[in-house]
């Protein structure tokens, strides 16, 4: 089972603290400058000052677009954000939110080591669901679970998605979703689970795709699963879905977590459980799921042997391609 997956670690020291905050309206200090001086971005053509700013970090990118007008269409169209993903590779941001009852936080750029106060687009609330990919934010409300949208926060731009189908009010849901850089079209997906009335064991589980390019829902599978719950967990990685379920005490397995692989290629709608089954390396209080470069990555409570409800460590483990299905097993 330990096979199936690489153990990673964290050093403590690797955690530093920091009070330096700036917003994204902060205009960067200007120093003198020589009347005579010949403006740079006079004499450039466009396609070489956005190639020249596509090396900026994110940030930079940003403020880039407060200097003129000029730039600000640059950094604006289309063609340059395209280009941007084929530029150096930015490293990914972290975002937090600050209060729980308002949808506000900061972001941090690994780059300039900085944070900065930004605003989510179309988010309520700080409970809603929010999942990313490629600096696209996917976000659905939390209590009806009917509203969606997608948007980009550094552009402020969105788009409201239509409500997806099955269940209208589930008990758990998970989203997720993933972006192609080549085409700049994006998947997502909901998984979606409810208890079967009666059914203390049983729970309806079903997974939902939306595709930008024909801009449609549609049902993958649906299946009724004994002994396991779907959760509020689930990311995508190179085509495929990855979701935590969790034991609902039938049969009294020995971890609490299992995760299912779904590959969205796939047209089969039967079997799920059984044929893409993976157990948790350990057993564990609690789980996260990341895309690290296509590759899945857990976090994790490992718990203490004799008292489940304590953490006794951090787990990160990185799951092995092996493990990846083809189309034909699922």
């Amino acid at each position: 089972m330990d096979e199936a997956w690489g153990i990673g670690s964290v050093e403590n020291d690797s955690w530093k603290e920091t009070d330096e905050f700036d917003s994204f309206s902060e205009h960067s200090d200007e120093g003198n400058q020589d009347s005579d001086a010949v403006s740079v971005d006079s004499i450039l053509p466009d396609d070489l000052l956005e190639r020249i700013l596509s090396f900026l970090p994110i940030a930079s990118i940003f403020r880039a677009g407060c200097v003129c007008k000029r730039w600000y269409e640059i950094v604006s169209s289309k063609r340059f954000q395209r280009n941007l993903s084929h530029a150096l590779p930015q490293k990914p941001w972290y975002f937090m939110f600050t209060s729980t009852d308002e949808p506000c936080g900061y972001a941090y750029d690994p780059i300039l080591r900085k944070w900065y106060s930004i605003e989510l687009p179309c988010i309520e609330a700080s409970n809603w669901f929010v999942a990313s990919s490629c600096g696209l934010i996917s976000c659905m409300d939390n209590d009806s679970r009917s509203r969606m949208y997608v948007c980009n926060p550094i552009t402020k731009r969105w788009k409201k998605l239509e409500v997806p189908p099955g269940l209208k009010l589930s008990d758990y849901s998970a989203l997720a979703i993933s972006v192609d850089r080549s085409s700049d079209c994006y998947k997502l997906s909901v998984v979606k689970s409810k208890q079967v009335p009666g059914k203390f064991f049983q729970w309806d589980l079903s997974i939902h795709l939306y595709n930008s390019e024909s801009m449609v829902w549609s049902t993958s599978i649906t299946e009724v699963l004994t002994g396991w719950r779907g959760g509020d967990e689930s990311v995508i990685c190179d085509g495929v879905l990855y979701f935590l379920i969790y034991s609902t005490g039938s049969g009294h397995p020995e971890n609490r977590h299992g995760l299912i692989m779904y590959d969205l290629s796939s047209r089969s709608s039967h079997g799920l459980l059984l044929k893409s089954f993976i157990p948790v390396p350990c057993p564990l209080t609690c789980g996260r799921l990341m895309n690290l470069k296509e590759k899945l990555v857990m976090v994790g409570g490992i718990e203490k042997q004799d008292r489940p409800d304590i953490i006794k460590g951090i787990g990160i483990w990185v799951l092995h391609e092996l493990w990846r299905p083809s189309s034909s097993c699922l």
